[in-house]
């Protein structure tokens, strides 16, 4: 019995009848169809294409840092990282359009400025991205809610953090570079960098150090010593110099401490550094604390005598009292300070020793504050930096019972008196002095040099001397600087072994680098270069294109609407 499903035809063609219309007929017929006009469907304001703030790396971005060395370092490192990914970094804040500012811990006054600066960026509408000591050591604080973060050990990653910025989201990175368990000095050494001087190379030895004194904000961000292998610094001055630099600054929260973390010390480093210098190049020394540079003072004296290194030394005394030194944890005694200032006047003649002093620490009375006085009026420092002591939150200090703000700033400005009563350089008019030429001044009116014992020597404005090692006549003294009239017949000497780089371009990046088959030009601030054979696509090629790809997104999205 036939099921209902059984078909009476014995194959496909059977179901055309023989009125239907032929192939022929039903072609023909095509030309009477009119098609039916669908009405457009505007788009909607919020599907308007808004490209260039939807694609990071379009935007300008300018960067404003406080403090230290070792923070401008840090700067200079997210500078290079931005432009050499596309972003273009500029000097003019109201431009931009994103604002990142660098902060310092140290004092108020530094943070009051950067809170400050937070708030006028907010009010101009600007994104904002935040690093250094102040958000790395307080995140929570009320002033930093809603804004994305870099930690001081994160500066490897702030593309990641401004990209994220400028999509509107909130991106806080502060955790510490370890590895196997150790804490590592910081980011990598070879990232590319913007030098605010293209002659000048700032490196960090360490980030962190060993003490605790109880008015230091400083140490709640940077923490514990932690150090850079001694091969890591060496290829990093080795890669300065072959990009023109003539002159090294090491920096570190205390470099006399370097090396205590991984089995070697700031000797052993130096004179590794000291084969890298080309003549005529200057290495200069950073701030050391007398505890750690006690123990290396005959090998400190021989290496400042070195003629490639500046006999400069920065050692912050902070008061002459031992009590008020006790109170600051300082673990030292005023006598280590004098044995390390003697020693090095008597082995290094000549030498600059610069210190640090706070007026109107906790618990300092007259007598400890007269003994800080006769201390200035002993050694007569030619670089001293005064500072008033600032009470930083969250600090042991800040517990004690202060000095009266009126006596601090009383002392402050006596001892102030005091540094400006006598002029430091007077004696050396009419001397004869080999300076390096690396910046300009800020009157713009000179070049300033600076001789073997890093004291600061002011010459005329002449294209040919920046970057030299020059011969000078001291024809005049102030309190903080000489002038130097060039002898005609010395030629300048260049101690750079290659050309320095531009004003704002990137460091630490090959002029071109192949990985992978694919060329990599070494990008500056305002573009970045991408070549593939013979076809080159530079930044504003990406930008159209990303526009493109962008628009025909948009455009594939509503056909789809329309035809589903």
């Amino acid at each position: 019995m036939p099921s209902s499903c059984d078909s009476l035809m014995e194959d496909i063609e059977d179901m055309v009848s023989s009125s239907d219309p032929t192939p022929h007929e039903r072609q023909s017929a095509r030309k009477s169809i009119i098609p039916r006009a669908r009405k457009k469907k505007e788009l909607m304001s919020d599907e308007e294409l808004q490209a260039d703030s939807l694609i990071p790396g379009t935007q300008k971005i300018w960067m404003k840092t406080w403090g230290c060395s070792h923070n401008n370092s840090d700067g200079e490192y997210m500078a290079g990282q931005l432009a050499a990914s596309g972003y273009k970094m500029t000097d003019d804040p109201t431009e931009a359009d994103v604002w990142l500012l660098n902060s310092c811990t140290v004092k108020n006054p530094a943070e009051d400025h950067f809170r400050n600066s937070i708030k006028k960026a907010q009010e101009q509408q600007k994104k904002v991205v935040v690093a250094g000591c102040v958000p790395q050591a307080q995140p929570r604080m009320d002033y930093l809610k809603g804004l994305s973060i870099i930690g001081v050990q994160q500066i490897d990653r702030v593309v990641e953090v401004v990209d994220e910025a400028v999509k509107g989201h909130s991106v806080r990175l502060l955790g510490q570079k370890k590895d196997g368990g150790r804490r590592l000095g910081g980011a990598r050494l070879d990232l590319p960098k913007i030098r605010k001087n293209p002659l000048i190379e700032i490196i960090s030895i360490n980030t962190g150090c060993l003490n605790a004194c109880t008015y230091c904000k400083t140490k709640h961000a940077r923490g514990d010593l932690a150090s850079y292998p001694i091969e890591e610094l060496v290829e990093r001055a080795r890669q300065s110099f072959q990009e023109g630099v003539c002159e090294i600054w090491l920096t570190s929260e205390d470099t006399g401490a370097y090396g205590r973390d991984i089995g070697t010390d700031l000797p052993t480093l130096l004179w590794r550094l000291v084969e890298e210098i080309p003549e005529g190049a200057m290495l200069r020394l950073g701030m050391t604390n007398p505890p750690y540079i006690l123990e290396h003072l005959e090998e400190m004296a021989k290496i400042l005598n070195h003629p490639r290194v500046y006999a400069f030394l920065h050692v912050p005394v902070q008061s002459a009292s031992d009590s008020v030194l006790m109170d600051m944890k300082r673990e030292y005694c005023i006598d280590d300070f004098k044995r390390v200032v003697d020693f090095l006047k008597e082995r290094v003649p000549g030498v600059t020793i610069a210190t640090d002093i706070i007026c109107g620490f906790p618990g300092e009375t007259e007598e400890d504050f007269e003994a800080t006085i006769d201390l200035v009026k002993a050694y007569r420092f030619p670089s001293l930096f005064i500072n008033q002591f600032y009470p930083r939150p969250g600090t042991p200090a800040a517990r004690l019972e202060q000095v009266p703000a009126h006596v601090k700033k009383q002392r402050t400005k006596e001892l102030s008196q005091v540094f400006h009563s006598y002029n430091p350089y007077d004696h050396k008019v009419g001397e004869r002095q080999h300076v390096l030429v690396t910046e300009e001044s800020f009157d713009s009116q000179y070049y300033v040099a600076h001789n073997k014992y890093y004291e600061q020597v002011l010459v005329p404005k002449r294209v040919e001397f920046k970057g030299k090692m020059i011969v000078v006549d001291v024809y005049e003294a102030g309190k903080h600087f000489m002038k130097g009239k060039p002898v005609e017949e010395s030629k300048p000497f260049t101690p750079s072994i290659a050309m320095p780089l531009q004003k704002g371009e990137v460091s630490g990046l090959l002029q071109e680098q192949k990985v992978n088959g694919v060329h990599l030009s070494a990008p500056t601030p305002s573009s970045c270069t991408f070549s593939i054979g013979s076809n080159s696509l530079d930044r504003e090629m990406l930008k159209k294109i990303g526009i493109g790809l962008a628009l025909a997104a948009v455009i594939l999205a509503y056909i789809v609407q329309r035809v589903y």
